[in-house]
This record gives structure tokens, sequence and C-alpha cells, in this order.
């Protein structure tokens, strides 16, 4: 949908959809509603938009039962702080991991900077998704590098709950789709590597 200026919530319309195709409905009676919640810019595109959007039951007032943002009381003036640790990952494995083995251990990694110890792509890809944030009004906080080779982290900082966490999926989003032109995966679990000397 186009508009002449930048939508309010108000103006975006719910949005039916298959919730079969998303494993939240049988095939059988399959109808889910998207309902806007929050509307960002779109840094990566001129005159874009980003909807973050609950999902509802087909009359478009009962939250479905996937749907916990819906369960969220909201205290418009309460902060929260969020650091999401992540792990790019290229060839099924951590950026930068060998392809048998591990790197030399955790040490020089964690705020690591040079070729060495975060590689080529890394820091290209944090800096710009610290823009796309930046661009979608996310109070994106800050960034480095983790302990492991290939792992970072960003922090969110949010006033209200819902508002803060509807940012924290937004960022997680835009990585996510930042990552596609690298060719390169993003693992969110913080210790993806099991029983290692990793912290």
């Amino acid at each position: 949908k186009e508009f002449s200026s930048f939508p309010t919530l108000e103006q975006l319309p719910l949005w039916g959809f298959d919730g079969s195709s998303t494993q939240q409905a049988e095939g059988h009676s399959s109808d889910c509603v998207l309902k806007p919640v929050a509307v960002f810019p779109d840094g990566a595109r001129t005159n874009g938009v980003l909807v973050m959007c609950e999902v509802m039951m087909p009359d478009g007032k009962t939250p479905h039962p996937s749907n916990k943002r819906a369960t969220i009381l909201d205290d418009a003036g309460a902060w929260f702080g969020f650091e999401q640790e992540y792990f790019f990952y290229k060839d099924g494995r951590p950026l930068g991991f060998p392809e048998y083995g591990y790197p030399a251990p955790q040490g020089p990694y964690y705020t690591g900077v040079g070729y060495k110890f975060v590689g080529d792509v890394a820091r290209k890809i944090v800096e710009e998704h610290l823009d796309l944030c930046l661009a979608a009004g996310i109070n994106h906080e800050g960034i480095n590098a983790e302990v492991a080779k290939g792992q970072w982290e960003f922090q969110i900082f949010g006033k209200g709950p819902k508002k803060a966490a509807d940012e924290m999926w937004m960022a997680r989003y835009l990585m996510l789709r930042l990552t596609e032109k690298y060719g390169i995966d993003i693992e969110f679990h913080c210790k993806p590597l099991g029983d290692t000397d990793w912290n």
C-alpha cells in the first residue's frame, strides 16, 4: 500500500493470511489475521516502512494462542535493556572457525579489532546493522565483538515493555535480512558450541 507520508498505525490495515503455512493453524481452518502494532522507517528502502504485527484469530480482536506479545502488561514508564549475543555462521560453522577444530582460544576476540580477530566481513555487517537500526528509530545502544571468534552482540534500551521488545524483534529481523546478501546465517543462541571452552 502507498501513503503520501509516513503512515500511522491507524492507517495500516489488518491483513489475513493462511496460518497453516506458518504452522499456526490446521489446513481445514487456517485463517489468521495480522494486526499492526508498531511501524518503523526502513532505511534499506526509499520511503519504505517495516510493520510489526501481532497474530490474531479470524475476528481480528482475539489474540492467537501463539501471540505472546498480547499477554505483556504495558508500563510506558518502565525501561528495559537487552543484550543480544549472536554468532555469524558460514558453511555450517561460526565465521572464522577452521573447517575442522577450533580457532585459537578465547581472549583476543572480545572487543577485538583487526582482520586476525574479526575477519573481513563481520564488522562491515555489524556497522551496517547499526545504521539500519538507527534509521528505523530503534534505540540501539552499542555493539562489540564477543569472546568467541564470529560472535558479536548489540544492545537495545527501550521505554515500555512492548516498545522495547518490538525494537529487539525488529533489530533481529534487520540483522537476518541484512546477512542474506552476504551469504551468512545468524545463530541467536549465545552458546551454540556445546560443552567447549567458550564463555
